[in-house]
């Protein structure tokens, strides 16, 4: 049995490495994609994982089925599809290193999954489920995430769900907003945002903690903090933990996936239902996590920037 099946998008993040006297980039192709830099850290950590997805039938499809096998990801549910291209995300970076998205995603093969191309055998065969908003920004994706969510509950998996805002891929904040939502009432452990609260809801990150643990049926909430560290929550209690410093970082560019992939690791090690994890057990989980991910921004990409468990535990 897999611990973790993720659905979603893979593709090819360009990271600037450079830029010239006019302002233009130099860009170094990545492997990337929230749900794939979320099993990385699983896999990384002793976990076994899968992911349901589509990339195209072109170079960067291929490299990115090969980064995955290379890692130990199953891909038996990775649809390799010769009609559409594989989805290409453009990061740049400001002064402070603050990232900015573009996409080449009109469409890009991730929006392309269909409904039955789901492979549910996967799904039978899983402890979690864990899905994000990128498919859900149009159809079919759209339809296929909602139907792997439905399967997934149906069958007793726990879901674990991950906003990831990207607002560009929206028409509308509005729709946006609707998908998160919709996404949040599905899930048993969330990993969201301090952003993402605010945007949401206009709460703190501990009133938004305690708004899904009261309203949405979440079990277990990671309410990320940015470069502070984190909030975390369940009916148990709540408590806060800072990231580590004094670390130089380079390209944050997927450390929110890693986090959650860290924590999510951990979790399933203790064995427990989310809900009745204690405050401490929590901590340890979420400043494993905090460390996991804070060494990840020390070099470029997401899938690849995944360092050592002993790395992790040097510092935790």
């Amino acid at each position: 049995m897999k611990d973790v099946v993720a659905l979603g998008e893979l593709l090819i993040d360009f990271a600037p490495v450079s830029t010239d006297e006019a302002g233009y980039p130099t860009l170094k192709a990545q492997p990337g994609g929230a749900p794939g830099n979320f099993l990385a850290a699983l896999q990384k950590y002793g976990c076994t994982t899968a992911l349901i997805g589509k990339v195209g039938d072109d170079t960067f499809g291929h490299l990115l089925k090969g980064t995955l096998d290379k890692i130990g990801i199953d891909t038996t549910g990775l649809v390799i599809d010769p009609a559409v291209f594989t989805t290409l995300a453009f990061v740049t970076l400001d002064a402070t290193g603050n990232r900015s998205f573009s996409f080449a995603r009109k469409p890009g093969a991730d929006t392309c999954l269909r409904s039955e191309e789901v492979n549910t055998a996967l799904l039978d065969d899983c402890k979690v489920f864990h899905f994000g908003t990128l498919s859900l920004t149009g159809e079919p994706a759209r339809s296929a995430t909602r139907a792997a969510v439905a399967y997934a509950k149906e069958h007793g998996k726990l879901v674990s769900f991950d906003p990831n805002l990207r607002k560009p891929l929206w028409d509308s904040e509005e729709a946006a907003k609707e998908q998160i939502e919709w996404g949040l009432h599905q899930a048993d452990i969330v990993k969201i945002s301090d952003e993402e609260i605010e945007f949401l809801w206009g709460l703190s990150p501990e009133e938004g903690a305690q708004k899904l643990l009261n309203e949405y049926g979440v079990k277990l909430v990671y309410a990320t903090l940015g470069p502070k560290g984190c909030h975390f929550a369940n009916a148990q209690g709540c408590g806060e933990v800072p990231s580590p410093t004094g670390l130089h970082v380079i390209d944050t560019t997927g450390a929110g996936d890693i986090f959650g992939g860290s924590a999510m690791s951990q979790f399933l090690r203790l064995g427990k239902a989310p809900e009745a994890l204690t405050v401490e057990e929590m901590r340890a989980v979420t400043r494993f996590a905090c460390c996991a991910a804070s060494l990840s921004t020390q070099t470029h990409g997401g899938i690849t920037s995944v360092v050592p468990e002993e790395d992790v535990r040097k510092i935790v």
